[in-house]
């Protein structure tokens, strides 16, 4: 075999790895960005421990169906990076966001499509996606929600007791 042939099969079983160590995978259509804007995305993916890369589609494709998945074939042409995230939200939470700070990014980077536990998710999936909070934030409001129950049990218990401290 050629060096290109061995080379390209080492590709496709990096992407293949990759996309069974991730929680989410995130297909996106990226048109005339910037360096500076490529920078600051692939900044504000690694810090949410998500790889924003750039392959050639057919090499993704051929990662997607050496694993039985071929729902992507369709969303694999044209400019495509892709993002592997590190949980199953903030991928498509760091697109969502960063087009809300930065409108000039909404025709530049369009999200296409979704992997998330085995499933496909379409464009409206993705979106829906990235509305739901990350698992910390979600956890964060759950023990909110516990303290400020016990809180106020807390305060009914020392209201009793001031009450009848008082008509001692």
């Amino acid at each position: 075999m050629s060096a290109n042939v061995e080379a390209k099969k080492q590709v496709v079983e990096e992407i293949k790895a990759k996309i069974q160590a991730s929680k989410s995978v995130v297909l996106a259509d990226y048109n005339k960005l910037t360096v500076l804007e490529v920078t600051a995305l692939r900044n504000k993916f690694k810090a949410a421990n998500c790889e924003y890369k750039v392959y050639k589609n057919t090499l993704v494709r051929r990662a997607f169906n050496e694993l039985g998945i071929t729902d992507f074939d369709a969303d694999l042409n044209g400019a495509t990076a892709t993002v592997f995230g590190g949980d199953e939200t903030s991928a498509a939470a760091i697109f969502a966001k960063a087009t809300k700070e930065n409108p000039q990014l909404e025709e530049k980077i369009v999200p296409k499509c979704a992997f998330l536990e085995n499933k496909y998710l379409d464009k409206n999936g993705v979106k829906a996606l990235a509305a739901i909070p990350s698992k910390e934030v979600l956890i964060a409001k759950m023990l909110g929600c516990l303290q400020s129950s016990i809180s106020k049990f807390v305060y009914v218990l020392d209201s009793i007791a001031k009450a009848k401290e008082a008509a001692n």
